[in-house]
């Protein structure tokens, strides 16, 4: 990772920067971050990504224009692995035959959406199958927090599970178009 002097922000080595106008754009390479800087008044590179603001009280926007699309295989490889630990442990402690069964269940899924999603022409069907996962499980996990209205451990395993069916909706929606 190389470092700009001037701007103390951290960009990955496969990076370049763009100058326009009225506009800054830092491109970094495949799963990096993509920061962009827009103002009004860009005198220098140096006052651009130092964030100072002129006297002419121009108007700055910092913001990251990374797509969740990129965490995708990462996400679906996590969440597989975390809920078959999960089911694992539970029959482990307790002999629970269904949390077991659903660990391996998911374990399955994600690795078929992970395999999937290597592929440009299989892409969106991995993140259908992911997203297809999450919301089978997010649903169970819901089901199964109202009935018992014990936090432990449906909570975690409902917020883990929402937070995997929002990265898989946007890898999907980005890859179907």
């Amino acid at each position: 990772m190389s470092y700009s002097s001037s701007c103390l922000l951290p960009i990955p080595a496969p990076a370049s920067v763009r100058f326009c106008r009225h506009h800054i754009q830092l491109k970094c390479g495949p799963g990096a971050l993509n920061w962009s800087k827009s103002c009004l008044h860009v005198g220098s590179f140096v006052s651009a990504a130092r964030l100072t603001k002129s006297k002419s009280r121009s108007r700055s926007i910092f913001r990251c224009s990374s797509q969740l699309a990129e965490l995708g295989p990462a996400t679906s490889a996590a969440y597989g692995f975390l809920l078959l630990g999960g089911g694992l442990f539970a029959y482990a402690k307790s002999g629970s035959k269904g949390s077991l069964f659903g660990g391996f269940t998911v374990a399955a899924l994600m690795a078929s959406a992970y395999f999937l999603m290597q592929g440009p022409d299989t892409k969106a069907i991995g993140d259908a199958v992911g997203f297809g996962s999450a919301f089978l499980f997010s649903s169970v996990f819901a089901i199964r927090l109202a009935a018992t209205r014990k936090l432990i451990p449906s909570g975690p395993l409902l917020g883990l599970s929402i937070g995997a069916l929002a990265v898989f909706i946007s890898a999907y929606l980005q890859d179907s178009h």
